[in-house]
């Protein structure tokens, strides 16, 4: 099964951008009720959109569209890779800011990326790989550095917590 959408990738906004965007109540609904799961099943959106009362069309279309405006920065899985026998691992880098969007674009277009997010620190740049094997996730921050002549630093978990956040939109 083909899914009909995909994360976008990482795009540097004004942080007040949002704020600009105003949220239709059906939006709302979408987002709090997406955060706590997604069906698992043959029509996984036409079944999120009947518990909606929306066609599944417009469901997708109204997701696409929180993606495009940046409401939403991601609409996806998050999987547990260690739990999976894989591995992830959080890193970072110190980004030149008139280099910031051509090397998020160069981070974002490996595979192994999860997410990544701007941050006004030394570290500016922070993302996730994950990957079948701890090798895998290490080739990958090699290719990463070999292309932005920058280096990552990894910050592996030590341990985990647990944390259910979730945002009401």
């Amino acid at each position: 099964m083909r899914c009909p959408l995909r994360g976008t990738p990482f795009r540097r906004r004004d942080p007040d951008s949002r704020l600009n965007t105003v949220l239709q109540e059906i939006d709302r609904r979408i987002i709090n009720q997406l955060q706590s799961g997604f069906p698992l099943c043959e029509r996984p959106y036409e079944s999120a959109a009947k518990a909606l009362n929306l066609d599944e069309s417009d469901l997708i279309n109204r997701i696409g569209l929180l993606l495009e405006n940046g409401t939403l920065t991601r609409f996806g899985p998050l999987y547990n890779a260690d739990r999976m026998g894989g591995a992830n691992v959080l890193a970072a880098m110190t980004v030149p800011l008139e280099r910031f969007d051509a090397v998020a674009e160069q981070v974002n277009a490996h595979p192994e990326i999860a997410h990544n997010y701007a941050r006004d620190h030394a570290l500016n740049m922070w993302f996730v790989a994950a990957a079948p094997t701890p090798e895998a996730v290490e080739h990958t921050f090699c290719r990463i550095e070999a292309e932005t002549g920058l280096t990552v630093h990894r910050f592996p978990k030590e341990r985990e917590f647990f944390v259910e956040l979730k945002l009401t939109a």
